[in-house]
């Protein structure tokens, strides 16, 4: 494979892509999570004890320590902890910053890759979600037994958590794939998206309720795209209502939007990226 040809971009190509290189995908997700805990003593298991421990620290110090509630209390019951529902915001971030952070380095971590492999190296970013997927899916494990410890039981519409992060999903891989690139060619990239990560967790509803934010900064608030994904998660978790259909339609679109345009500028760059490596 010349890494210099031109490459398909077309929504087409994603798919195919997608599709034909599924398997390889999988084993290498699988392969990532599995050498993040290689060496360590009890292996595997931390992607489980790690958000049991997170969500210790959270229930101590939010209900117990500061006796905190959410917003102006309604809708949530004595039971319903304040740091389970803090929950659910830092899994939507972590998934977030996990991929985002990771993008700008991407290719550059695997430059053999690039130069010597006969490897679809636009599957780099997509590996990367679904390793971080991983972690997120085992701490939303944690989360939901908590939930049924402290409340006895569990929504139904628990079952729809899938339907509400699937637009989220689709949108980071975009980003991931435009950051991936850019990577390359701005090396002071990954450590100013680390800061922008940071900045973007206090931008959204993760540590409090939007209604307790000034009228005047909650189009702020909306407009940041954890924002969205975030509420309709405690809204199918912690509050047992439907979600947003009509709003999640509207996210998925924008997602695909972003996702193709994404792969796009990835294929066409990647020309480039053998000589600047």
């Amino acid at each position: 494979m010349n890494p210099h040809a031109a490459q398909p971009s077309s929504v087409k190509a994603l798919v195919q892509s997608l599709w034909t290189n599924r398997s390889l995908i999988l084993q290498m997700a699988n392969r990532e999570v599995i050498g993040r805990y290689r060496g360590s003593a009890m292996g595997l298991l931390w992607s489980f004890l790690n958000p049991v421990f997170m969500l210790m620290v959270y229930t101590y110090f939010f209900a117990v320590v500061f006796k905190s509630k959410w917003g102006d209390g309604a809708g949530s019951d004595s039971k319903t902890q304040f740091a389970v529902i803090l929950f659910v915001g830092m899994i939507v971030h972590s998934l977030f910053a996990e991929v985002i952070s990771r993008a700008p380095s991407l290719i550059l971590g695997n430059a053999n890759y690039v130069k010597k492999v006969v490897f679809p190296i636009e599957i780099l970013p997509v590996i990367s979600v679904g390793a971080a997927l991983f972690h997120s899916a085992i701490s939303l494990l944690v989360l939901i037994i908590a939930f049924v410890i402290f409340n006895g039981f569990v929504h139904p519409s628990v079952l729809l958590l899938p339907l509400v992060f699937l637009p989220f999903i689709i949108l980071i891989t975009g980003v991931a794939w435009i950051l991936a690139s850019l990577g390359i060619y701005v090396r002071d990239l990954a450590q100013t998206i680390n800061v922008f990560v940071t900045v973007l967790m206090f931008l959204s509803p993760v540590f409090y309720s939007i209604s307790s934010v000034p009228v005047r900064l909650q189009t702020l608030i909306y407009i940041n795209p954890l924002t969205f994904i975030i509420e309709q998660s405690r809204e199918v978790l912690i509050w047992g209502n439907m979600p947003n259909f009509l709003g999640l339609l509207a996210y998925m679109l924008v997602a695909c939007a972003v996702a193709s345009l994404g792969f796009f500028w990835f294929q066409k760059t990647r020309k480039g990226f053998a000589d600047v490596i």
